[in-house]
Formats: structure tokens, C-alpha cells, sequence
């Protein structure tokens, strides 16, 4: 890291000193990182990594071959950088590169110290605040430490393609890569909304997604009509779509944008981001009595919840399967524990609900 935050942001916006990056992160997220945290050694080990995975080499290429952000160069994005740290209370201020490249893309990279890059492409279809939640989004991930876990799944994908030729060892690794591209995903769900946080303007959010999608012609798109797909998307077809879904996504990193668009219009709409912009969140020096179980049943809650008000075919025959066999339970539960006479004389309520039916 470079420089520490010495100036506020160039407009007035809520900042949130000491902030968790718990205070943001996706359940999903969320639980995977208390549980790697609280590993004794972790750190460590990835640190004895970093000399096989190819972080050093990044950093010279960026160095060597790229723009580096500062008051000389792209001042503009200097600027936005600085105040995205001082409003996420990052101590000190990673460096940036900006890289010649046509895509549209930005990442956050490195084991010992994170490393934003933003494409070409990506700063000549964004305007300010659009690309204001962009750094944001990128500093989320610094904050949550998702630079060090991204290098490691870059550096088993690669591995992955060497040893495709060993097919037990590639079975093992591709299904270590799939499970950390699906926690990723929901890494960047959790980097959405620290980009929201920093640039505190929805729309702006929603319209950077948008261009993602669409390119460069807002006067030809419309917020509402590109929520409408994503429910679209979620609700329509038979168990056929949801099989193809479920493939199209497995070997992406990120979600689909319209998906992106809304689940982070939902959480912007939540009690939780107003609690937050109110200055009630999770605190930094609190981190370390997180809990892992309280963590993973917050993450198994929410998929629960995801499953139950999920409107894809696939989802909803899994929720009601889950109620059957759950009724089934509750009917044997009964059965054993004396519930089941209390029905016969209508007493009880599972009897109610068998005498409604």
C-alpha cells in the first residue's frame, strides 16, 4: 500500500469509521471469511504461498506496462480512490493502475498488499459517479481481504489447466476452483454494496451495471425495464432453464449483471443499509469475537430464504420438497412424541390443520 487518507471526499458523504467489513459483506461471503480468519496460521501459509503464486510478477508487469494512478496521472480517479478509503476508513490507500485493454474491467489482486487495476475500457464508459461505486467496489474488496483469496483461485485455475492430464488430480482441483468461483460470486454481491457505500447513489450503481451490460447508451436503456429481466430471468422457463442457468454460471466469476442490479436494489431498499447509513454497523476491533457458527447460520438462513421465496422452477420444486419432507417429520415427530393423540381429539394444532384439509 502507498499513501494514508489525508483528505475528505470531494463532496459531502457519510463516512464510516472503524466499519466491519462485515458490516456489507453477502451471508455466503461473510461466513467463509469469519471461518478463515479464526484459522490459526492462515496468514501465514498464504504468505509461504506467495512465492509460487505469481503475485510479484503481476505487480512488475503493471508497473512496467501500465498507468499508475496518481496526482500526475488520471488525477481524477486519484481522487476518487482517496475518497473511497477515507469513507471505508482503509488506512492506507493501494495503489492503482489503469491498463490498456478495450474490455471493461477492474480487479483487486495480491497476497501481502491489494492491487486495484481498471481496464481502458472501463473508464471511457463509466461517468464520475458510476465509476465512483467502481473504486468503491474495488476498495470493498480490499477491506475484506478478497485480494488474497482471488490471487489464490487465479493461481489454481492456472494450476488446474497444467494438470489436466492427471485425471484425479484435476478432478480435485476443478472442484476446489468451482467452489471458490461460488463463493467469489457472492464475494462480488458483497463488493457491490460497499461500492454503494462510497458512492451513496443508487442510481449511479444501477446505471454502471447497466452500461456493463448494455455499452455506452443510457438514453436507449431504462432502470425498471433492466430489473424486469433479471425477475425474468429468475422466474421464467421450466427445470430445462434452471439446469442451464445453473451451467452457465458455474465457470463465471461474477454474477450476471442484471442478477447484480437486483440484489443490490434489494439490500439498498433494506432495513440493514439504512441502519448502516445511519451509523449502526459492525465495528473493525469487534471482528475478532465474530462468531463462525452465528456466521454460518446466518449464511444457511439466507439460502433457506433464497430457496423458499425463489421464484425458478428448479428452486421452488426443491422448497417443496424441503416442506413435504419437513410436514412428513412434524407428522412422525408427532407420532412418537404423543403429538399424534392430541390430533385424534382435535386438541392440537396439527389437527386443526388436518381437519382444515
Amino acid at each position: 500500500m502507498t499513501e494514508g487518507h489525508e483528505q475528505a471526499p470531494s463532496r459531502q458523504r457519510r463516512r464510516f469509521p472503524d466499519i466491519s467489513s462485515r458490516t456489507y459483506e453477502h451471508p455466503a461471503d461473510r461466513s467463509a471469511l469469519v471461518a478463515l480468519r479464526k484459522l490459526s496460521g492462515f496468514d501465514t501459509v498464504f504468505r509461504a504461498l506467495s512465492g509460487l503464486l505469481p503475485e510479484r510478477s503481476l505487480r512488475l508487469l503493471f508497473l512496467s506496462d501500465s498507468v499508475r494512478v496518481s496526482d500526475a496521472q488520471f488525477a481524477h480517479l486519484h481522487t476518487m480512490l482517496r475518497d473511497a478509503c477515507y469513507i471505508l476508513d482503509l488506512e492506507k490507500v493501494p495503489p492503482m493502475y489503469v491498463t490498456q485493454d478495450p474490455k471493461p474491467n477492474a480487479m483487486c489482486i495480491g497476497l501481502d498488499e491489494p492491487l486495484i487495476v481498471v481496464t481502458t475500457g472501463l473508464v471511457e464508459l463509466l461517468d464520475e459517479e458510476e465509476m465512483r461505486a467502481v473504486v468503491g467496489h474495488e476498495v470493498g474488496h480490499a477491506l475484506s481481504g478478497h485480494a488474497v483469496y482471488r490471487t489464490v483461485l487465479l493461481f489454481l485455475t492456472n494450476l488446474a489447466l497444467k494438470v489436466a492430464w492427471i485425471p484425479l488430480g484435476n478432478v480435485a482441483i476443478t472442484a476446489i476452483v468451482t467452489a471458490l468461483r461460488e463463493w467469489f460470486r457472492k464475494s462480488e454481491l458483497s463488493a457491490d454494496r460497499a461500492g454503494l457505500l462510497v458512492g451513496q447513489d443508487l442510481h449511479a450503481s444501477m446505471r454502471g451495471l447497466m452500461k456493463i451490460a448494455g455499452g455506452n447508451h443510457l438514453h436507449e436503456m431504462n432502470v425498471d425495464a433492466f430489473l424486469e429481466q433479471a425477475e425474468e430471468y429468475e422466474a421464467g422457463g421450466d427445470l430445462r432453464d434452471s439446469v442451464l442457468k445453473i451451467l452457465n454460471v458455474l465457470p463465471r466469476s461474477h454474477p450476471f449483471t442484471t442478477v447484480r442490479a437486483a440484489e443490490l436494489k434489494r439490500w439498498a431498499e433494506s432495513r440493514d443499509y439504512q441502519r448502516i447509513m445511519d451509523g449502526h454497523y459492525p465495528r473493525r476491533e469487534e471482528d475478532k469475537d465474530a462468531s463462525v457458527g452465528d456466521s454460518f447460520r446466518e449464511s444457511a438462513s439466507h439460502y433457506a430464504d433464497t430457496v423458499r421465496t425463489s421464484k425458478d422452477p428448479l428452486m421452488k420444486l426443491v422448497g417443496d420438497i424441503a416442506g413435504g419432507a419437513g410436514d412428513l417429520g412434524g407428522r412422525l415427530r408427532d407420532r412418537f412424541t404423543g403429538g399424534a393423540s392430541g390430533a385424534a381429539n382435535g386438541s392440537g394444532a396439527a389437527g386443526a390443520g388436518e381437519k382444515g384439509e
